[in-house]
């Protein structure tokens, strides 16, 4: 089984269907970076948008392999294992699921290159994402941000157990010649989404703009060196070539394939006053997180973040309206919420356009 499963991992996707253009036939695509969102769907809360990028110690490397002493996809595992896997996976609303899904997290956030360690607060996590990922002070415009500062971390497990995790990740890190380059959240408050819907009057055009950014944030740091880049697929979409022209100016974009599982394209970018030749080799594919390990692990980050934005969020209406009961913002329990904290809004003078999604 264990086998199986990693052989549809990320290695495999970037394998040629289709013949690769000879400007980027060179390159070894040793960076391999995911992109993942939380929080697409619901009426409360901020979307969440993760990213993680490893370089790897050969192009056809298998991190669940290499790393399979102390990590793992199954759940099932987390007493001895940190979890990484379709966030849907490793996180269940019950204190175990909420612990393996922050053990992990935090275990490989103490990797980056930055080595901050585990943040003490919910704030200081959203504070330690690189610039290109999430700006300074991400959230700060939600009215239930001043919460995060409050919100001490870790949450469900001793500093020390994750601490001792995150050691020993890094050493086998260290031993499998594996470098975590970038895990991050790009985190949108309510606020800023409502603003991109009124601009865009899409919601698929303000997912791909904010995944953009990210795409645009690896490319600059990774590409010169190859980048191969996974990104969960964008609702039903199945061509992107054109929305990679519009990124890339002046870059030439090549379709290698356009199914309905898997669409894949190359970007080389010629050398400039200033630039470096640049490379990418990149897929959208539906349940993209099962197939890669940066993928999976940007999905953990970025549900884990979001989590922690409904945490500061519930506590923050807890203070105001004791007895009401938390929500985590999906749809059909936002709307229980809603008419259950319609007095609550009232008093507190939030307006809508700040609490609730437009679309």
């Amino acid at each position: 089984m264990r086998r199986a499963r990693s052989e549809r991992s990320t290695p495999g996707l970037f394998e040629a269907r289709t013949a690769a253009p000879a400007s980027s036939a060179t390159a070894l695509y040793r960076v391999q970076a995911g992109i993942d969102e939380a929080g697409l769907g619901p009426l409360l809360g901020p979307l969440t948008l993760g990213v993680a990028a490893l370089r790897l110690p050969a192009p056809d490397c298998d991190p669940w392999r290499a790393l399979e002493e102390r990590v793992t996809r199954e759940p099932s595992l987390d007493a001895t294992h940190l979890v990484v896997a379709d966030s849907k996976q490793v996180f269940a609303r019950h204190p175990r699921g909420e612990r393996r899904l922050e053990h992990a997290v935090l275990a490989f956030l103490a990797q980056r290159p930055a080595g901050r360690g585990v943040p003490g607060t919910a704030r200081a996590l959203c504070d330690s994402f690189a610039p290109g990922i999430a700006p300074p002070d991400a959230l700060a415009d939600e009215f239930w941000a001043g919460e995060l500062a409050t919100l001490a971390l870790p949450r469900q497990l001793a500093r020390a157990e994750v601490e001792a995790s995150a050691r020993e990740l890094g050493a086998l890190l260290a031993r499998q010649g594996l470098e975590l380059l970038e895990l991050g959240v790009r985190a949108l408050s309510v606020p800023q989404l409502n603003a991109s819907f009124s601009c865009t009057e899409n919601k698929s055009r303000t997912h791909w703009l904010e995944t953009r950014a990210l795409v645009l944030h690896l490319w600059e740091r990774y590409g010169a060196e190859g980048l191969a880049l996974l990104v969960d697929r964008q609702g039903g979409r199945l061509h992107y070539r054109a929305l990679l022209e519009e990124a890339f100016p002046g870059a030439l974009v090549r379709t290698l394939c356009e199914t309905a599982p898997h669409s894949e394209y190359t970007v080389d970018a010629p050398a400039r006053a200033g630039s470096p030749v640049r490379s990418l080799r990149i897929a959208f594919r539906e349940r993209a997180e099962g197939h890669s390990f940066a993928v999976a692990l940007a999905s953990c980050s970025a549900k884990y973040v979001r989590e922690l934005a409904m945490a500061a969020f519930n506590a923050w209406w807890s203070a105001r309206a004791p007895g009401l009961v938390p929500t985590a913002g999906y749809v059909s329990d936002a709307r229980r919420w809603l008419a259950q904290a319609d007095q609550a809004i009232a008093s507190a003078g939030i307006a809508r356009a700040a609490l609730v999604r437009e679309r």
